[in-house]
């Protein structure tokens, strides 16, 4: 199957099963806008969790805070996101559509990565085992010409955007011969910029009004914040501070289902070092993350670095770690050393002093910092798309099963009664109630056991528990398992011990030591 068939099946089990929904549906939904349903904001909680306690619970040097949306004006005057916050955008003509040009030119990279992915998929159909990767690279010719073709227009590209040069973006889409995807047409206007933040009026009267914006990122909070968190916590340098908290951007080129949103939520974590270490620490962060992805059990060969070729006029090193999502190799979190940019612009824009003095060293300096940021949505697609399986049983059944890591599944458990009569329902809720303390547990009892079991392997439930007359004899049930699709008979009294760490975030915690 196809992987764009792929993607809008995952996008269509999204909706079907409770875990996001097109915002405002029924007035015909707001574009780039969605909600998180019932199983959907359980998974997104858990990842959220997963990612909070691996920040404030494992590192004694990290701290979180919660700051407002509503921030001060002069705040993204500091940040540069008043004045250099933009996207350099496309019109055709012909179809009225608005695109980034950036994105088409991306777009038309990875056309020719995947011509070069297909005639190596095809070699090693042909060649078997004998196959060497490396070698076809190297000496096959449609192979080389479809290289040359894309290193060049990487590096025209990658130059065009260091102003950017408007006029060469569009140059290179016209060399390059990209059409719209509606209309089919080349009738491209010229590129232009377009401030991606929200803005709003801040006031109680007409006159009195102040205009202020949705905040486009979560770090800036942080940085205001750093000297009132180092003081009242008494933290030393190098020492973090986490938050989770939502952005606003007004994406032209809102794509891709939750992978890029108007509205989203950020998990960033700003990490303030002494000047001279940050490459140090960068290093160290980059590992740590990579560590935090992989513990999830997705396997290594579906994340890669991307290593920033332009980098931000803040960073002197930048990294992403991307994920392979049905669509191609995607960020999900990025990496970066900002060195003291941000502290140093607020500084000079607040004119307060916000120097950390080091006791060691007697000295006052500004901080350099190490950012982490991982856009939750993303990660949250990234888990769909990785555990969404069709799979074809031997009794020529087909079941869709989402194959979630336990700890981040909605639910644990779900206990279910052979029949709705005998006493077996009253057994069940005795269950249940004893264990939903523990680990989120639900009832189930409409439909055959069968079609419950499909149920639950549909939404990611991890285990099942039947109850049946046999259990009201000698107290015991039986316990599926989704990934195997085993059952084996346990005592009731067993459950809690078999379950409880194996859905814990603590299971996923102890990977990281």
């Amino acid at each position: 199957m196809a992987q764009e068939d792929v993607f809008k099946k995952i996008v269509s089990h999204c909706k079907e099963y409770g875990f996001v929904f097109p915002s405002s549906e029924i007035y015909d939904g707001l574009a780039a806008v969605y909600d998180y349903g019932q199983n959907g904001v359980e998974l997104k909680n858990n990842i959220k969790e997963y990612w909070w306690k691996s920040m404030v619970l494992l590192h004694e040097n990290i701290v979180g805070i919660d700051s407002a949306i509503f921030m001060h004006p002069t705040i993204w005057k500091a940040s540069g996101h008043v004045d250099a916050f933009n996207d350099p955008l496309i019109d055709n003509r012909d179809s009225k559509k608005r695109y980034r040009a950036d994105v088409l030119i991306e777009d038309q990279i990875a056309k020719y990565d995947e011509k070069i992915e297909k005639e190596i998929a095809k070699a090693r159909k042909r060649f078997g085992d004998s196959f060497d990767e490396a070698q076809f690279r190297a000496t096959n010719g449609r192979v080389l010409e479809h290289q040359q073709k894309r290193d060049a227009l990487h590096e025209r590209y990658t130059e065009a955007m260091q102003g950017p040069d408007l006029a060469e973006l569009k140059q290179i889409i016209e060399d390059e011969g990209i059409v719209d995807p509606i209309s089919g047409t080349k009738n491209w206007t010229d590129v232009r910029q377009f401030n991606l933040m929200f803005s709003t009026e801040m006031g109680s009267v007409a006159d009195g009004t102040n205009k202020i914006y949705l905040r486009p990122e979560t770090a800036q909070g942080i940085f205001v914040n750093y000297l009132n968190v180092q003081k009242t916590g008494r933290m030393k340098i190098p020492f973090g501070i986490a938050q989770i908290g939502k952005a606003f951007r007004n994406e032209i080129v809102a794509r891709q289902f939750i992978f890029r949103m108007r509205e989203f939520e950020q998990m960033e974590m700003q990490f303030f070092v002494q000047p001279g270490t940050e490459i140090e620490y960068f290093k160290k962060w980059k590992e740590l993350r990579m560590k935090w992805h992989q513990a999830l059990g997705f396997g290594a060969e579906n994340y890669r670095f991307h290593d920033h070729e332009k980098l931000a006029h803040y960073a002197n090193a930048a990294t992403d770690i991307e994920f392979k999502m049905p669509f191609g190799f995607k960020e999900v979190e990025g990496v970066h050393s900002r060195t003291n940019f941000d502290l140093s612009q607020h500084e000079k824009f607040s004119g307060r002093s916000i120097k950390y003095f080091d006791p060691q060293t007697k000295e006052s300096y500004t901080p350099y910092v190490i950012e982490t940021s991982i856009g939750v949505d993303r990660m949250f697609l990234s888990v769909m798309c990785h555990s969404y399986r069709e799979e074809q049983l031997e009794n020529g059944e087909t079941r869709v099963v989402l194959l979630l890591p336990p700890a981040l599944a909605p639910t644990k458990l779900a206990v279910l009664p052979l029949v709705k009569k005998d006493g077996l329902p009253e057994k069940a809720r005795e269950i249940v109630n004893d264990l939903k303390f523990h680990f989120n547990t639900h009832y189930d009892e409409k439909d055959t056991i069968g079609k419950r079991y499909r149920r639950q392997d549909a939404i990611g439930t991890p285990y099942c528990v039947t109850v049946d007359y046999d259990t009201l004899k000698d107290n015991t049930v039986t316990l599926r398992f989704r990934d195997t699709m085993e059952q084996e008979r346990v005592s009731i009294d067993q459950l809690r011990d078999i379950i409880e760490d194996k859905v814990s975030i603590t299971s996923l915690l102890k990977k990281l030591q």
